[in-house]
């Protein structure tokens, strides 16, 4: 997914891809295109709404979103969409670094569910990109466009159950991205030594700012195949494995790659560039895995070493999430000029060859300087996020929480359990509470930023909460097992952890997923006397933690929003501690408000 900014969590300033602008998709067989300049001109109807919204708000309060007729349109199953389940993109592009533009075609393989809506179906092209042509049955189409997408009116019979293909022909200029991978589209840079440096990375603004597809996260093609067209002064890495890679007379070279599994739509990547490559094998749970590197040429001395890290994250990685998903397309590290994205298949790297983050360590613990955090972050994500991928960009936390708090295991696989937790409770300092971690549904809204370091200390408390480390590596293992490479909301994966670990979650979810609180355990110790209730949490709050209860022990108490009372067995009253891997604020009543809400740090 994409990473953060220096001084803002993971992924925070991401913004949507609501608003005017086109998306598009593919199938299977390609019929041959029709002449840009023969083609009968089809009917296009152009709507978009784009609301601006200033909406007032009160001191403290979060401004409630105004979503447009063309955030619906990209985040939602319309009825153009939800009656076909694309099977098979057959992608071919071809790109032009002189003058920064594109041209291809995408076959779109898809069965058909029921019939079509008004015999219409929607595919998503990104503005300024240029529909050519559509083509079904050796038949040119007609469409309507509204905003970025094309509802095409469809003439032969789509009968349920049969599988059909329909090609979109199209040519222009890709939104450049501004600052990747925040802002997303296609990246044209430059090396050191001034050479075409060409990427791709979209997954909030959406791969169809690129190329035609099904632009909504819970149809994935079952596989797919990715042809990119490069100047011969470039090679191209893309995801899964290379088939080909085939000269042509006009002074280019097609690389075509092939994807054996199920992939979400924005993690289809361009890489163009003087790349060196090198490969290595690991033997993973379910045998060989073949590892191949791709650091710009006159990087791979630098790349050799620091990606001797790939091994033990991979064994990490497998012992507390399951096998690596992706054996068939194997694990590929691609040097990218923009910070890193989780491409599957081929994890897009920019970390300048640092440990930590960009040479820092977010946590603030000295932890994260000993691993390279984009090798271990964006790979977390090759489980959470490309194998367990989320519906609806409302539920991001999926991908997000757990790949932030794989930073915190992979930490605990190195250096211990200490450090782990350390690592993560260091991130605490970053969480801002400016809105809900999940977002608005149907829209393509992806919520707060602190689904990273709020999401990954969540997991932490739940782990707690199990009290049974073998049970926990159990449940996130049977989350791979069980939601394998399948799209997923986030009430599933909630229920999931509920049913597994024995306890009902849901207050402990919805508190630190939809609400910008933070639990409060209030205390008033008198002696020997422990009063203690919950304050700043949802109705029905009644989460268990840890406090000791005796000098040097620490004991369970279950506070509710009421006052409770027990005995504790404590030397001197400086020996209370709140256990400080439970993402909490302990807040002592009888204090002076100046230190009132001070964790007080385990033993």
């Amino acid at each position: 997914m994409r990473t953060a900014t220096e001084d803002y969590p993971l992924g925070a300033l991401g913004g949507t891809a609501g608003g005017c602008g086109p998306k598009f998709e593919y199938a299977e067989r390609q019929p041959r295109a029709p002449s840009r300049q023969a083609h009968r001109p089809w009917p296009v109807v152009f709507l978009c709404s784009c609301l601006a919204t200033a909406p007032v708000t009160l001191a403290g309060q979060v401004a409630p979103k105004v979503f447009s007729h063309s955030d619906t349109i990209r985040g939602s199953n319309t009825p153009q969409r939800s009656w076909w389940d694309v099977s098979f993109y057959d992608l071919h592009v071809k790109v032009n670094p002189t003058d920064s533009s594109i041209t291809g075609h995408n076959a779109i393989s898809y069965r058909v569910l029921r019939s079509p809506p008004a015999r219409e179906m929607q595919i998503d092209l990104q503005l300024p990109l240029v529909v050519d042509s559509i083509v079904q049955d050796g038949l040119e189409l007609s469409a309507r466009r509204d905003g970025n997408a094309f509802f095409v009116t469809l003439v032969s019979p789509q009968q349920r159950g049969v599988t059909k293909t329909i090609s979109v022909y199209y040519h222009g200029k890709p939104t450049v991205a501004v600052r990747p991978p925040w802002d997303g589209g296609f990246v044209w840079a430059r090396d050191s030594l001034a050479r075409n440096w060409i990427a791709t990375a979209n997954e909030g603004l959406g791969a169809s700012v690129w190329w035609p597809n099904k632009d909504i996260l819970s149809d994935e093609p079952d596989s797919q195949r990715v042809a990119i067209t490069m100047p011969d002064s470039s090679i191209d890495v893309s995801n899964g494995r290379l088939r080909t890679a085939t000269p042509n007379a006009d002074g280019t070279t097609t690389y075509e790659w092939f994807v054996a599994n199920p992939i979400n739509n924005y993690d289809i990547a361009v890489n163009a560039a003087h790349y060196a490559h090198f490969s290595d094998e690991y033997q993973g749970e379910k045998g060989r895995l073949t590892l191949d590197f791709y650091p710009l040429d006159y990087h791979v001395d630098t790349a050799r070493k620091q990606f001797q890290q790939v091994k033990p994250m991979l064994q990490c990685f497998e012992s507390w999430f399951g096998p690596y998903p992706w054996y068939e397309d194997g694990y590929k590290l691609v040097e990218t000029p923009h910070l890193g994205m989780e491409h599957q298949s081929a994890v897009a790297y920019g970390n300048h060859y640092k440990n930590g983050y960009l040479g820092r360590d977010r946590s603030q613990s000295g932890r994260g300087l000993l691993w390279d955090f984009i090798i271990i972050h964006e790979s977390a994500h090759e489980w959470f996020g490309n194998n367990i991928t989320m519906k609806d960009q409302a539920d991001m936390w999926i991908h997000e929480s757990f790949a932030t708090y794989a930073e915190g295991l992979y930490t605990e696989c190195q250096q211990g359990k200490k450090a782990g937790a350390e690592y993560t409770v260091g991130q605490r300092k970053l969480v801002r509470n400016d809105r809900p971690i999940v977002g608005a549904y149907g829209v393509n809204d992806e919520g707060s930023g602190d689904m990273y370091d709020k999401g990954g200390n969540m997991l932490h408390t739940i782990r707690q909460l199990v009290d049974d480390d073998a049970r926990w590596r159990g449940i996130l293992r049977g989350l791979n097992r069980t939601f394998w490479h399948q799209t997923v909301t986030g009430k599933q994966v909630e229920d999931y952890i509920s049913r597994q670990s024995g306890m009902n979650l849901g207050k402990v979810f919805d508190e630190y997923l939809r609400t910008t609180m933070i639990p409060a355990l209030e205390y008033k110790l008198h002696g020997q006397k422990l009063s203690y209730r919950w304050n700043n949490v949802v109705r029905g709050f009644a989460m268990p933690i840890k406090v000791t209860t005796a000098t040097n022990r620490y004991g369970w108490i279950r506070p509710t929003t009421g006052w409770k009372t027990m005995a504790l067995k404590l030397d001197r009253p400086e020996d209370f501690r709140v256990d400080e891997n439970f993402y909490v604020n302990a807040k002592d009543l009888l204090k002076p408000a100046a230190d009132s809400t001070t964790v007080r740090k385990g033993l």
